[in-house]
């Protein structure tokens, strides 16, 4: 190996370890996992969607008839949430404008790390970096105009925990998007039936669900329930499991 070559690899690792230094908790802990039921289904492993993935997403315009179906804006503050590679925290940057942001939110540091090195080729400035428990968002209240869980609901090891903190972050109406397959978990997806059951279960309600273009999944949208209408922990009940969420 050149010496050219060693101080470059060493100065691209120095700036990576320099990036992950700040990526942390945006808010202090919510409600523990420990007051909520577990889910009565199973869990997928997490597993980020491939990049090579992008393209064929892109050709379907899966961020444009989301943006399209959320009423997305330049300006507004949206949470990627268990944002993987950053299929849409990259391509939300660039909708939500300098005046916007998105939050990168993740509970795999490895991934936020790779994807701050990400952003900061394209220089992209308007991303922040969150990490997150598997019970627990950690964003702060009111801090998001939206919030898009892209093929990922089913790797939410602690559903019902995690909703019922998720819904202080978003502000007085907005609106939060799931993007998954009508198939097993076991498959990496959510039946819709099984996802509704879910979030109303919390007290989040069911706006619409729109099917996505090509094999791209479906889009369920709902909005959270306020402070005053959140259920107890204590009164939230799981989901019976169905064969169809194997």
């Amino acid at each position: 190996m050149t010496l050219v070559r060693t101080v470059t690899i060493v100065v691209a690792l120095g700036a990576t370890w320099a990036g992950a230094a700040d990526i942390g908790y945006l808010s202090p802990p919510g409600v523990p996992a420990k007051e909520f039921p577990s889910p009565r289904r199973p869990v997928a492993p997490i597993a980020s969607l491939s990049r090579s993935a992008d393209e064929h997403r892109d050709s379907l315009n899966e961020v444009g008839e989301v943006a399209r179906l959320l009423e997305l804006k330049p300006g507004m503050t949206i949470g990627d949430i268990g944002a993987g590679s950053g299929y849409y925290t990259v391509r939300l940057s660039h909708l939500v404008g300098p005046s916007g942001s998105v939050v990168a939110q993740d509970v795999m540091r490895d991934y936020l790390v790779e994807l701050r090195a990400r952003t900061d080729q394209l220089g992209l400035t308007n991303v922040t970096f969150a990490m997150g428990e598997p019970h627990d968002p950690r964003l702060p209240t009111s801090s998001l105009d939206a919030a898009i869980l892209g093929h990922m609901y089913h790797e939410i090891a602690q559903p019902y925990a995690f909703l019922y903190n998720l819904a202080p972050a978003l502000k007085p109406g907005a609106q939060i998007g799931i993007v998954d397959f009508e198939r097993p978990i076991s498959k990496h997806g959510t039946p819709i039936e099984l996802l509704r059951c879910e979030l109303t279960a919390v007290g989040y309600r069911e706006v619409a669900t729109y099917q996505l273009a090509g094999d791209g999944g479906y889009l369920a949208v709902f909005v959270p329930p306020q402070e005053a209408g959140r259920k107890s922990p204590g009164y939230i009940v799981a989901c019976a499991h169905r064969a169809g969420s194997r």
